[in-house]
């Protein structure tokens, strides 16, 4: 056995300093530009591993094998299920169902803006919800690339709009996650969770706008955006509250695109905003092709259930696959456990970050059928059928997207490397005991710590693994609510969803946009940090001004 070690050089400080280096190597190797994102990645995971034998003192062997553990996880299943949707998204575009969606897309409005309110926003939720993990951001930069837009603003904007959605991705994933290592009930933390996010559901479309189109730009269709997020937030607030914390983004994803659908029936601005650049200074315009005139001929109701069959399957496979009594079944059958050797349960998570040394499991479970990328490949499979698409031409270009899609497999999973050996080595219990120490604004930088672990592990469900039990200790010795600060956890991890080295790469791959990681990250910084601040705002606010909203229906 080896138990963690959170200090190790004897000084808070040094020990966190020492902790920082591999996570801000890496983002300073791809934020500079000057290094590709997958030689960044291995040059991260490195450093992580010097990091971790030579001052963490953890075995060698063992770094090494949390190191491999983490690039299998990395292709299984972030980087399957991006392979399978550009997959289907090729399959798409040469049968030219493609452009019929622009088409369909465009008959419902031509604006830019509320193209992104739909897509980026509206469907995207649809897509968390059902699945997660990287699902919605392959998807809505997918769709926006292919609807014109510029390639850093089809990036950026498909991880900003990824946020609000996220505490409930993959049928409420995250929440038991959370419930998992906190025992606190699912119930209660999905509602708290949602008397935080609600007001982020109905900013986070204003702010999508604004970054791209300006304060003019978003003034000027002010309704549209109203309706969408209110239409969001409200069925957030109450289905979280009221029913379960399953099925929340699917419910309101799907109120708030009938509600946006519907205003615009009987609301258009005054003026278009045709261009597909981000306002300002954007580097990607220039490597965009002059598009040809898109055919504004209205669709007939066949073309129309021909442009949407590929994806109406996805979402009904993507239902199938979120459901938790197919998972039961799929996993019963269909699956491979493997117990990593000189791994598994070897390494003891220790106070203050567990309440008694409790062993760290290092599994691989390849559930094969019941990954979500599987998923994504059947109905992939079944649109092509469909789409007369022969199964040579299948075969073929499935294989120009492996191709297509190979440097940034490799890139994931090295990402995911550096985030399964930073867990296991405690070198991200380093991190968090570092924001657990800010004693009375705990509430602010707690919640920054949600922030942290998304962006350290790619994953709000990992970051609630991670660091919930932390915050329900750390809140208990300060005090206070340990609902709160749990639910905190969550919701300051959404903001930290769009500067996860995997989301960027999931959505530079997804606009053919590759290479261009360091630019993606450098415009959504700002937006992540200033957002993650904001929600840590609110639950201070929650935790010594307004506690009535820690009355938690029962």
């Amino acid at each position: 056995m080896w138990d963690q070690v959170y200090n190790p050089l004897g000084n808070a400080t040094l020990s966190t300093l020492a902790a920082a280096v591999p996570v801000v190597t890496l983002l300073v190797l791809i934020a500079s530009g000057k290094v590709k994102a997958h030689i960044a990645a291995i040059i991260a995971l490195i450093v992580a591993n010097i990091v971790t034998i030579a001052i963490y003192h953890m075995p060698a062997g063992m770094s090494v094998r949390a190191s491999l553990l983490g690039v299998v996880v990395g292709f299984f299943p972030i980087g399957w299920i991006v392979l399978n949707v550009i997959f289907l998204y090729r399959i798409t575009v040469e049968t030219g169902r493609f452009e019929l969606l622009k088409r369909a897309i465009g008959g419902v409005t031509n604006d830019r803006r509320l193209q992104l309110l739909l897509i980026a926003f509206a469907f995207g939720a649809f897509f968390e919800g059902a699945s997660g993990f990287g699902t919605p951001v392959a998807i809505t930069g997918a769709v926006l690339i292919g609807l014109g837009f510029s390639p850093l603003a089809a990036s950026g904007l498909s991880l900003i709009a990824n946020t609000a959605p996220v505490a409930y991705g993959a049928l409420g994933t995250p929440i038991q996650g959370l419930a998992s290592v906190t025992g606190l009930d699912p119930y209660i933390l999905g509602a708290m969770v949602g008397r935080q996010l609600p007001l982020f559901s109905l900013i986070v479309p204003f702010w999508v706008v604004w970054a791209f189109a300006g304060w003019k730009g978003m003034k000027d269709v002010w309704p549209a955006i109203l309706v969408t997020g209110v239409s969001f937030a409200i069925p957030q607030f109450v289905i979280s509250n009221y029913i379960n914390p399953w099925i929340v983004d699917i419910g309101a994803s799907l109120i708030s695109m009938g509600c946006l659908i519907l205003f615009l029936k009987v609301w258009q601005p005054r003026e278009l905003w045709l261009s597909p650049a981000l306002r300002g200074k954007d580097e990607s315009a220039a490597t965009m092709t002059t598009p040809k005139p898109m055919d504004k001929t209205p669709l007939t109701q066949s073309e129309l259930w021909s442009a949407l069959l590929p994806w109406i399957i996805v979402c009904v496979v993507m239902l199938i696959w979120g459901n938790g009594g197919f998972k039961t079944w799929a996993n019963a059958s269909f699956v491979w456990k493997y117990q990593v050797p000189d791994l598994h349960n070897l390494i003891n998570k220790v106070p203050p970050v567990a309440a008694k040394p409790t062993p760290e499991a290092a599994l691989f479970d390849f559930t094969y059928l019941s990954f979500t990328g599987t998923g994504m490949l059947i109905a992939a499979i079944i649109s092509g059928f469909l789409m007369s698409f022969s199964p040579a031409r299948m075969i073929a270009e499935y294989g120009r997207t492996i191709k297509l899609c190979a440097i940034s497999l490799i890139t994931i999973s090295a990402m995911l490397a550096i985030g399964t050996l930073t867990r296991l080595s405690g070198v991200d219990a380093t991190l968090g005991l570092a924001f657990a120490a800010t004693g009375v604004l705990y509430p602010f930088f707690g919640t920054l710590l949600g922030w942290l672990g998304v962006a350290l592990t790619g994953s709000d469900t990992a970051s609630n693994v991670l660091f919930g039990n932390l915050q329900k200790i750390t809140s208990e010795q300060l005090g206070l609510s340990p609902i709160l600060m749990a639910a905190a956890n969550s919701s300051g991890g959404v903001m930290g969803k769009m500067i996860d080295a995997q989301s960027i790469v999931v959505a530079s791959t997804a606009t053919n946009w590759y290479g261009h990681e360091g630019s993606i990250l450098r415009y959504v910084f700002l937006h992540s940090i200033v957002l993650a601040c904001l929600v840590g705002g609110l639950v201070t606010l929650q935790a010594y001004v307004y506690p009535f909203t820690l009355m938690v229906l029962q």
